[in-house]
């Protein structure tokens, strides 16, 4: 199926956010195309996305990874003029349905930015608690829903005596991985993240890399990165996307990230991940 969404689907995605300790669910695109305007950003892309493992999407800057990571939640239609064909689907249901709110597709599928981007204004603590309450989220025991998410994000040890303090006050490395918890408090099946650690040190970075390995299996995770060591350490899965002179982006190869890495069969993916271009 390959149907032209523009940018207004309003509607619940069905089935809920996995349980604790389930296996989340994986997502899958079939046929993803993008435009803005008159101008397509994106051909074709069809992705498997293993539930409870990290998949990397490498490639140069401008090959249209990080409009795909934002169509994968729905964001891209935010953008005025925004279009796509094609299907997104989470645990075999499609995001795009009519019947699909963006606010319940975005609930299950989280996103952490390449900036680190605590709401100042509120509290370590209020930070992580106020996904519950974007996500309309009652009735849970907000205290042991933080303390979860923190420790899930490894920032626990470093904030716990520090929960009354500003958000804004922690560190680079710190207030990514803030993010991180905002995000998990809602017990997504995916989280997405758009080169989480490029404006960080390399302790931070390192920091997030051990935080992602940990969340493996728990949740779904899908990063974009151009450190290309970086994609060999945390992934389990990569995709390379190219765009050509005045071409949309697409995926060249696909596959195990060892396989990606030491054994390409496409040559333009060998030239990529051995540094001869980009």
């Amino acid at each position: 199926m390959s149907t032209l969404h523009e940018t207004a689907l309003l509607g619940p995605v069905p089935a809920a956010s996995p349980a604790a300790g389930a296996t989340p669910a994986g997502l899958e695109t079939r046929g993803v195309s993008a435009w803005f305007g008159d101008h397509k950003v994106l051909e074709r892309v069809s992705l498997s996305m293993a539930p409870g493992s990290v998949t990397a999407l490498i490639g140069p800057s401008g090959c249209g990874k990080s409009t795909y990571l934002r169509i994968l939640n729905r964001m891209h239609e935010m953008v005025r003029g925004a279009a796509l064909a094609g299907e997104v689907l989470l645990g075999g249901q499609d995001v795009y349905d009519p019947a699909a709110r963006p606010a319940d597709v975005r609930k299950r599928i989280g996103m952490v930015f390449q900036k680190p981007n605590p709401f100042p204004a509120m509290t370590v603590y209020e930070n992580v608690a106020s996904g519950l309450r974007l996500a309309g989220i009652k009735g849970v025991d907000k205290d042991e829903v933080v303390e979860d998410a923190l420790r899930r994000a490894g920032l626990w040890n470093e904030v716990q005596g520090r929960l009354r303090s500003p958000g804004g006050a922690l560190s680079g490395g710190q207030q990514q991985r803030l993010c991180i918890a905002r995000s998990l408090a809602v017990s997504p099946d995916v989280l997405l993240m758009d080169e989480p650690c490029s404006a960080l040190d390399p302790t931070s970075t390192r920091r997030i890399e051990e935080t992602i390995a940990q969340l493996e299996q728990q949740v779904t995770i899908v990063i974009v990165t151009h450190n290309m060591q970086q994609a060999a350490r945390v992934s389990r899965h990569c995709a390379f996307f190219l765009a050509g002179e005045d071409q949309p982006g697409r995926v060249v190869e696909a596959g195990p990230t060892e396989q990606i890495f030491e054994h390409p069969v496409d040559p333009r993916t060998a030239d990529y991940v051995h540094g001869r271009f980009g």
